[in-house]
């Protein structure tokens, strides 16, 4: 359960229209494509199939990093934000001890992850050092996409069912003031539908299309270094 103090919160009723998921659905699914993309990137330089220069390690290094922050930021807002919001709402309909007890496990991982990425950079991506985090990275790939898949099956019929739209949209605008734009909004771009790319330009102002435009640029130059 949460550890957070009960937020006020005005539960759904049953003809109000449902929470929209589609933030959270983006982030888990730019969390589950990045870990699978550097664990399979890591992995080829392991083996030998890529090569690794200077620049390189350190653009995964920071890559590596990001990433790492970004995930962390995510669960910790659910443990402290969303959490007590579906809590509140949902009662005795939700236990969210597994989902949380699987945050608390992952965050050793990520600071593990953390140094490890630091050791990469500093050694340029040597042998042990890019087998051991290969490892790693893939080890992670498998717990966040059982993890994801757990908590939306779980916990997503919950909210829709239970929080009303106001009480979601306020733990949406929570996540975002916390997290790091120019790594996540072009991530969450690229793994959009073309109907939510509809919807996402029907709700954007220019000048936030455009910033997410710039910040898409400078992501994929990142994305260049690491990616290839």
């Amino acid at each position: 359960m949460s550890s957070t103090t009960d937020p006020t919160v005005t539960p759904r009723r049953a003809d109000d229209p449902e929470p929209d998921l589609t933030g959270i659905r983006l982030s888990h699914r730019s969390m589950v494509r990045d870990c699978r993309r550097i664990a399979d990137t890591v992995t080829a330089l392991a083996e030998g199939r890529q090569r690794c220069t200077p620049s390189r390690a350190r653009a995964i290094s920071r890559y590596v990093e990001l990433l790492c922050e970004s995930i962390h930021h995510h669960h910790s807002t659910e443990d402290q934000v969303a959490w007590p919001v579906i809590e509140a709402s949902a009662g005795s309909h939700v236990d969210l001890t597994e989902l949380t007890e699987d945050h608390a496990a992952l965050d050793p991982r990520l600071d593990q992850l953390r140094a490890r990425a630091a050791a990469f950079r500093v050694s340029g991506g040597d042998a042990p050092t890019t087998a051991a985090m290969a490892a790693e990275l893939s080890d992670l790939h498998t717990l966040i996409s059982e993890h994801i898949a757990e908590e939306e099956r779980e916990i997503f019929p919950v909210i829709t069912a239970h929080v009303s739209v106001a009480d979601w949209e306020a733990v949406e605008k929570t996540a975002q003031k916390g997290g790091r734009m120019s790594f996540d909004a072009p991530r969450h771009l690229a793994v959009m539908t073309d109907d939510e790319r509809i919807r996402l330009g029907a709700t954007v102002n220019p000048l936030l299309r455009a910033l997410f435009a710039l910040l898409a640029v400078r992501h994929r130059r990142l994305e260049r270094a690491v990616f290839g």
